[in-house]
């Protein structure tokens, strides 16, 4: 299996958005509500390449995008925090002309999805908060995303690359030599080697603390929200998904056994299903 092979049946564009002036990488896939689709911390839209089809099947306009500074978009001299990134998704939306839609983030995607649910409640029809970040500091978590990131980056070391893509996975076969080819070419362009400190800015401390969602944060989230965790994710054990769910109001857990960091694309099958019957029950 390779990405084209993940997408066959689905017409879709890969092309660049100027959300704000800012040149962002999109795959856009399908016809009817919108759904966005952001990665996590490092990473790039291909995260998602196993989730297009079924819900373009579905009835679904999907965007897999790479986030302000990551992948192939733009990576402007500016700051890195969960404001900026919630902004360039919001200014994607705008270019787009997208009034509403459905979010599915993982892990920092997750962190920026709850970011817009809590400060643009009207932006948002449903969340899905995938292995999502930011409601905990946990300096050995944060060391262990930074230093890996860096070493693989500032390394001209493809076996680097590799160990940094099946860190988030439970099983070594997830991350596919493709997947590692394309992260390898990505963390070795120069604009993303310039840019991996202001990257990894939110495993700074005093940076998460000013960005992190509270319970009090959570507790406004007015749209469906459907939290996703493995059992076996590395860099959040279960009680960080409990606690989510329970502050946020009328939400939903589901745990997935033999499952890291990539619910929806370690178990695509059960994910892909669950996510379309979710998308079904919560319409624009």
């Amino acid at each position: 299996m390779t990405i084209w092979t993940d997408l066959i049946g689905a017409g879709f564009s890969l092309s660049f958005v100027s959300a704000a002036g800012v040149r962002t990488r999109a795959l856009i896939a399908g016809e009817g509500d919108d759904v966005i689709m952001l990665h996590g911390t490092s990473g790039h839209l291909e995260a998602f390449s196993r989730n297009i089809v079924p819900h373009v099947e579905a009835g679904y306009r999907c965007h897999a995008i790479d986030m302000l500074g990551h992948g192939y978009t733009h990576k402007p001299d500016a700051t890195r925090e969960i404001p900026d990134y919630g902004r360039h998704v919001l200014d994607y939306l705008d270019a787009q002309g997208i009034e509403r839609a459905h979010f599915i983030g993982e892990s920092l995607g997750g962190w920026v999805s709850g970011w817009i649910a809590i400060h643009h409640p009207d932006r948002v029809g449903s969340l899905q908060l995938v292995a999502a970040g930011g409601t905990k500091a946990d300096p050995e978590v944060m060391k262990r995303i930074k230093e890996s990131t860096r070493r693989a980056v500032l390394t001209d070391d493809i076996e680097l690359t590799r160990g940094r893509l099946r860190l988030l996975m439970h099983d070594a076969a997830d991350a596919t030599e493709e997947l590692v080819e394309i992260r390898h070419r990505i963390y070795h362009e120069p604009d993303f080697v310039a840019n991996i400190d202001r990257l990894l800015a939110l495993q700074e401390m005093d940076i998460r603390q000013r960005n992190i969602l509270r319970p009090d944060d959570l507790a406004r989230i007015a749209a469906p929200t459907l939290v996703v965790w493995g059992r076996n994710n590395p860099f959040g054990d279960i009680p960080e998904a409990t606690a989510m769910n329970a502050a946020i109001p009328d939400s939903r857990l589901e745990l997935f056994d033999a499952c890291g960091h990539w619910p929806q694309h370690e178990q695509s099958g059960r994910f892909n299903a669950m996510s379309v019957a979710f998308l079904d029950a919560s319409p624009l």
